[in-house]
């Protein structure tokens, strides 16, 4: 077993509902969501004549993951991009479609626990928040040059933040005086902007402001809306798809991207139901499934998860 404290949230139940598809010679898993390689490796160790390509664009996490896992050096292919690319890169690997394919979402354990990368308000850190930090606009890029509309608009929208606009307005004119440049100075601001009263339940209320800023500078609900549908592309006859989310907006994204392959269009009153409008997916989860209260103890990240999982079953219209 590998020495490295990473724990993947809900492993065996991921490993339990691919099973059936990635068992089998010469099957081929895409793990989405590489980082730290935790899901990757147990699937490895479980399933000897497994194939993995494992996405992530975070080439520091690539860098830990290829560490890990250099054991199963020939069974892993590592692959620095964003998940909706998945298509284009299975085929530069010659790979028309595979069995298994899991979204692990959200920030990684080790983007949280690095002070240089922004991720976490309870330490402080320049405000980064890139998942890979060799391009694109940062977290101080946005609360430093966003406007009032846009400012409130993420927070309301990927933070879910009930006083975006006192928020959006307490950043503007606190850049007026200085520009932002920690985390500590974004959580002091967003503190006093949110009402005492509301201050007292909830945890820290900066947690919302960097939710809705990270998803902001990683797009990550834009990825993501296009990320399923590819990866369902590219998902054998018989695959399946696991799906880890870890709020609601991501969660929503999920359930209705595996929603379109399993309802029918045809009529209720239809005699039959054409080829070309049978379902295609058949879900594996009632609705969403939540960790254990054991699994929560031993491994706090899983406190928020929801899964997903679905089988192909038939070919998409």
């Amino acid at each position: 077993m590998s020495t490295f404290a990473h724990v993947p949230v809900l492993r065996q139940r991921c490993l339990d509902l691919l099973a059936p598809a990635i068992s089998a010679d010469g099957a081929i898993l895409v793990d989405a969501t590489l980082g730290l390689g935790g899901h990757t490796e147990s699937a490895l160790e479980e399933f000897p004549n497994l194939r993995v390509v494992g996405f992530d664009r975070d080439p520091e996490a690539l860098d830990i993951s290829r560490t890990r896992l250099a054991r199963f050096a020939p069974r892993v292919d590592f692959v620095h991009a964003v998940y909706d690319e998945i298509a284009d890169e299975l085929s530069k690997l010659g790979i028309e479609s595979v069995q298994g394919i899991l979204f692990d979402l959200g920030v990684s354990s080790m983007q949280l626990d690095k002070d240089d990368r922004g991720f976490a308000y309870s330490r402080n850190s320049p405000l980064d928040m890139r998942m890979n930090g060799t391009v694109g606009q940062t977290a101080a890029d946005v609360v430093n040059t966003y406007d009032f509309a846009n400012l409130a608009r993420i927070l309301k929208v990927y933070g879910e933040e009930r006083f975006a606009g006192r928020v959006a307005n307490a950043i503007i004119k606190e850049r007026e005086l200085r520009p932002f440049t920690n985390s500590d100075q974004l959580v002091a601001v967003v503190r006093d902007a949110i009402p005492a009263a509301t201050r007292r339940t909830g945890g820290n209320p900066a947690k919302r402001t960097f939710q809705a800023l990270r998803i902001e500078v990683n797009e990550e609900l834009v990825v993501l809306e296009r990320a399923i549908p590819a990866a369902l592309d590219v998902l054998a006859m018989n695959g399946r798809i696991v799906i880890l989310s870890y709020h609601s907006l991501e969660d929503r994204i999920a359930k209705n991207a595996l929603r379109v392959g399993t309802e029918s269009t045809t009529p209720v009153d239809m005699p039959f139901v054409p080829d070309t409008d049978k379902p295609w997916l058949q879900l594996l989860t009632r609705g969403s499934e939540p960790a254990s209260e054991k699994e929560i103890a031993e491994n706090s990240r899983a406190t928020s998860v929801r899964l997903r999982a679905a089988q192909r079953i038939g070919v998409a219209a």
